[in-house]
């Protein structure tokens, strides 16, 4: 068997009652993730994420420490069951799910910068004024081109795969840029659920302050090697890694790349940890002899364990 990768979504995979099984199923495992939880972002936080409604839910700031929670959820359980991995990789939010999951730090510090992150961006442009739109079916040249000859803000947030591409800016900037890319032959061009227009320019204005939080936080070097949104190369090094932290803020996430230098060293299987399997549907299309698990329930993960007879 080749190596293994722990991968972790980001916004857009969350869903309401996302790890409820789990921590019902595991409560003595998951017991101190629980109390993180309620000290960090309140008593009623699991509430909301197991009961609230889908519109509460996608709100940035319930968002992202909604997701961190139940991808540290999984990949808690992997770790005390034996389960291990060679290199992890999370997209935009979920890096900071791989970073627990490589013991650079506490789940509760992670779980703290994930909240500031939240509120720093969802405060970055007003309500409305940015947007995020997914383009698939058209070459990533021809987006490029696009974006950069419209009129205001507009870049490549996500570098998804060859067939989806992800971009972000002004709202008015974005609708022009999706008139064009559908003139170009983009097969499909959907406006995404999100609150802000994420991993571009507009982002800037607050990454200092995000660095004055993260100048404050305990990280240790990773020890599982993380591939990098901001130069899908591996890194360990936490000075590193708290500065491309500052930087994904802005510049774009390097999926596909990510997952192809994951493949050329070796890895073939992937294990997505936390909501939903948004990650493996993108791997498919970049690999189709990758073996692919997404764990978010305890069947899921007794079907990975009967698949995977390896412990570390």
């Amino acid at each position: 068997m080749g190596k293994i990768a722990f991968i972790f979504p980001g916004q857009g995979s969350q869903a309401v009652g996302m790890s409820k099984e789990f921590f019902s199923a595991y409560p003595k495992e998951l017991g101190s993730l629980k109390e993180s939880v309620s000290r960090v972002c309140g008593e009623d936080f699991l509430n909301l994420m197991w009961n609230g409604t889908q519109e509460q839910l996608t709100l940035t700031t319930n968002t992202q420490p909604a997701l961190y929670t139940a991808s540290g959820a999984v990949s808690q359980l992997l770790n005390q069951r034996g389960y291990h991995a060679d290199y992890v990789a999370g997209h935009s939010l979920g890096e900071y799910s791989a970073l627990y999951a490589a013991d650079a730090y506490s789940f509760e510090t992670g779980l703290v910068l994930v909240q500031k992150r939240a509120k720093l961006m969802e405060r970055a442009v007003p309500a409305g004024m940015g947007a995020m739109v997914a383009v698939m079916g058209l070459g990533v040249d021809q987006i490029e081109s696009i974006c950069q000859q419209t009129s205001g803000i507009v870049e490549i947030a996500n570098y998804n795969n060859d067939s989806q591409i992800i971009i972000s800016g002004e709202r008015a900037a974005v609708a022009k840029a999706m008139e064009n890319l559908k003139m170009a032959g983009a097969k499909r061009v959907i406006e995404l659920g999100v609150s802000g227009p994420f991993h571009s320019s507009l982002m800037k204005p607050i990454a200092s302050d995000f660095e004055e939080a993260l100048s404050h936080a305990v990280m240790q070097n990773a020890k599982i090697p993380l591939v990098c949104n901001v130069s899908a190369k591996e890194e360990t090094d936490a000075g590193v890694i708290k500065a491309n932290l500052v930087q994904q803020l802005y510049q774009s996430v390097l999926w596909l790349q990510s997952v192809q230098y994951l493949l050329a060293r070796g890895v073939d299987t992937f294990v997505e940890c936390g909501s939903g399997s948004v990650l493996c549907g993108l791997i498919k299309r970049i690999s189709r002899e990758a073996r692919l698990f997404s764990i978010e329930n305890s069947q899921d993960l007794v079907m990975f364990e009967e698949a995977v007879a390896v412990r570390v």
